[in-house]
This record gives C-alpha cells, structure tokens and sequence, in this order.
C-alpha cells in the first residue's frame, strides 16, 4: 500500500501528513494529528458527529479521502475556540445544556457554525433543516436548537466572531 503526502491546514496550522489510499479524513485528524474531538459515530455518513468544516462548509469526516482535501482548510470544533475562549456557539451549547453525553455536540456545533456564517439570523425550521443530518440520542434537540438561536443572535449583536 503506497502512502501518499498531504498538506492540509487544521485550525490555522499547516501540517503535512502521510496518508494510506481513500484513508478518510477522520482518521488522519484523530488518529495522527491528535484531533479527537472528531467523533467516531457509525462510520457511515449517518450520524454527524464526525462533522468538521472543510473551508467552511460541513462535512462528515468520516466518508471523506483526506487525500481529497488537500491544501484545504479544516476546522474542528477545537479550532473554535481562541485564546482560551469559547465561541459563542459553544458558550451556547452549555447555557442551554444541550450537550448531556456530549458525543454529538462537536458535529452539531460545527454544522450550526456553518449555518450561522451563511444565515445570521436562521429561523428555526432552518436550523432544524441544517441540523438534519446530526443525530443526538440524549436530549431531545429542543436545547440544541435554542443554543444554535441564542449564539446567532448574540453574534448577530456584535457579541462574539
């Protein structure tokens, strides 16, 4: 098996790295760059909580050839946070307890970070439509919901990036 080089950024830094032929994208982020905040789900695009943004637009990491991205921009939910501060996403999900076993919550956070940079102001059958492809067991997505509507309004009013 021939390994091919990559260079991708990831959260603002460049690496490079040696990747195995059709090696998805969520393993060379947790496996070899660290980045376990991407989620192992049902490794078949179904569940969402591998969701990362590749130049800004939500993918499933998991069905995803890293070697496919290459010399793109990949954001996890670890790359939202700056300077030790959350993002207003992320101060949303807790206010709203909307994250209980957490293992969906980077997926949907990245997800609803995409929506909110392409909608300021999504509605809620909007952010229920974005959010469609993410799957949370454990609370019901109502919360969910209210943290994507609070951290929209609050980076609406100048409050957050």
């Amino acid at each position: 098996m021939s390994l091919k080089t990559i260079e991708l950024t990831v959260n603002g830094k460049d690496v490079e790295e040696s990747v195995r032929p059709m090696e998805s994208l969520q393993s060379v982020l947790r496996d070899k760059l660290g980045q376990t905040d991407t989620k192992i789900g049902c490794e078949q695009g179904g569940c969402g909580s591998c969701t990362v943004l590749v130049d800004g637009e939500p993918v499933v990491s998991c069905l995803l050839p890293a070697e496919e991205v290459a010399g793109e921009e990949i954001t996890t939910v670890e790359g939202l946070t700056e300077n030790g501060e959350l993002h207003p996403l992320q101060e949303a999900f807790f206010d709203n307890f909307a994250a209980q076993c957490g293992y969906c919550t980077p997926g949907m956070i990245m997800t609803s970070k995409a929506l909110i940079d392409r909608n300021s102001n999504p509605s809620e059958d909007e952010i229920k439509d974005a959010l469609s492809g993410n799957i949370c067991r454990c609370t019901g997505y109502e919360p969910i919901i209210e943290a994507v509507d609070m951290a929209a309004s609050e980076l609406t009013s100048g409050g957050g990036d």
